[in-house]
């Protein structure tokens, strides 16, 4: 039996990230992981992988459809395995690079399955069978989330795929049903339509991206349904059967009428996340989780003496940015240092073509506590960069108190803007005006201008050029 000051279950961003800060601290830590890499979801077959494939197929749709108009004329040719293996050398650059960060803060990596054991003890059981325990004053659940199911569809990862089947596909779809239009099917749809699939999406909901602000949501999918997406709203999936080389799906409206059967090369299930907590044995250690499974906490404490949990096991959004700050929090809390999370300050991005990015809240939220705002907007279509750049599409949008001035929410959809986000999520965490990015001097020319301009909006004294 090995003792430690913490023992953490998982190994993605929540995981790592509270082990690596441990080990800063000078804690005793150990870190189980049941992948064969360290990284979670996110770094193996979530963030990472599909962030590379976005990159590499918006760069061969640019060079078919847009190079010829910037006096470069190519004839690209997709070569897919290619595509593939960056994509995958990408990944073990990143979780080697994790591994490399343990060693560095003596932070064991205990290969196996973790579970609670009770009394301050973990069970970590290896391919094997071999069951070795664990003793610790802390113990932190960072298992993460994994693909939620459907009734009546089927996942086999042949031609039934989720989010992970969908980054190893062996083929370019000559067609793709995408159940689901949140973040991942309409990022991973965008994917596999750049480089040639006729993509169709079926959501439930008669809108897509729920949660985000509707203006923002409704231009984001015109923009997706000019680039070829199709999209059936207000439609339930009832049934996939599977052939040979093609599935057919059967959904039928929500609000009653005929079904419809459409037939693809592949359908991709996208319908959210479920968190995983499953075998953990959190019953047997008095851990408290909701109907929904998702462990209850207070800030990071469950219900059980020297348990804790961060991530997507517990509620609020599954982001890696999210589970990485709960981390550090979390370890800092337990070392006795104030530890805290802004969740008002979450930003969220969806990686698309044109991408959109968020944080704080909407005109939907603001209008229902009944709070006064304004509103601040700029087109990309009066900025500079973006018009030279020949991508001109979106806006940002700021919302602002309509007394205080305080920075409430911040909408944009445009290229490259979740690198444009980050100024309003420190704007934000400092309680900061409008008027403070208004009169804060921005380089020209940059699409940041745009970010200013919005803020200058806001006040009634936007610059246009």
């Amino acid at each position: 039996m090995a003792d430690y000051d913490i023992v953490i279950i998982g190994g993605g961003p929540g995981g790592y990230n509270a082990a690596i800060r441990a080990g800063q601290l000078g804690l005793r830590v150990a870190c189980v992981e049941k992948r064969a890499t360290l990284g979670g979801t996110c770094l193996n077959v979530g963030c990472i992988p599909s962030k590379a494939l976005l990159h590499a197929s918006e760069l061969y749709e640019m060079a078919i459809k847009d190079f010829a108009g910037l006096g470069i004329e190519v004839t690209p040719k997709l070569n897919l395995p290619a595509m593939m293996k960056q994509k995958a050398d990408s990944v073990v650059q990143l979780t080697k690079g994790v591994e490399f960060l343990f060693k560095k803060n003596k932070v064991d990596w205990l290969h196996g399955t973790g579970t609670l054991a009770g009394g301050g003890k973990v069970n970590v059981t290896d391919d094997s069978g071999l069951v070795k325990e664990l003793a610790a004053k802390s113990i932190i659940i960072a298992t993460g989330s994994a693909p939620a199911p459907l009734a009546g569809v089927e996942v086999d990862q042949e031609r039934i795929i989720d989010s992970t089947g969908a980054l190893s596909l062996p083929e370019v779809p000559g067609s793709l049903v995408v159940v689901g239009a949140g973040v991942i099917g309409l990022e991973l749809g965008s994917v596999w339509r750049r480089l040639g699939a006729k993509v169709t999406v079926v959501e439930y909901l008669d809108r897509i991206t729920p949660g985000l602000d509707t203006e923002t949501a409704k231009t984001l999918q015109r923009s997706l349904a000019r680039q070829g997406i199709t999209f059936n709203l207000g439609a339930k999936v009832t049934s996939a059967k599977r052939g040979p080389d093609s599935v057919e799906l059967t959904f039928e409206p929500v609000a009653g009428g005929a079904s419809q059967t459409l037939t693809a090369d592949y359908v991709l299930l996208a319908i959210g996340r479920r968190p995983v907590t499953d075998g953990l044995g959190l019953q047997a250690a008095g851990v408290a989780v909701d109907a929904r499974g998702f462990v209850e906490t207070s800030h990071f404490a469950t219900s059980a003496p020297g348990i804790y949990a961060i991530g997507d096991v517990t509620l609020g959004p599954m982001l890696a940015h999210k589970a990485e700050d709960e981390a550090v929090a979390c370890v800092e809390r337990i070392v006795g240092k104030a530890g805290h999370v802004n969740y008002d300050v979450i930003p969220n991005v969806i990686y698309t073509f044109p991408e959109v990015a968020c944080v704080g809240q909407t005109e939907e939220e603001l209008k229902a506590t009944g709070v006064e705002y304004r509103v601040g907007k700029f087109p990309f279509t009066a900025n500079s960069r973006a018009k030279v750049n020949h991508e001109a599409e979106g806006f940002v949008k700021v919302l602002a108190d309509a007394k205080t001035d305080q920075i409430l929410g911040v909408h944009m959809i445009g290229p490259d803007v979740g690198e444009l986000i980050g100024e309003y999520c420190v704007a934000m965490e400092f309680s900061a005006a409008a008027e403070d990015v208004a009169r804060t001097c921005h380089p020209h020319p940059t699409r940041s201008e745009a970010s200013r301009q919005a803020a200058m909006g806001v006040g009634g004294w936007t610059m246009q050029a």
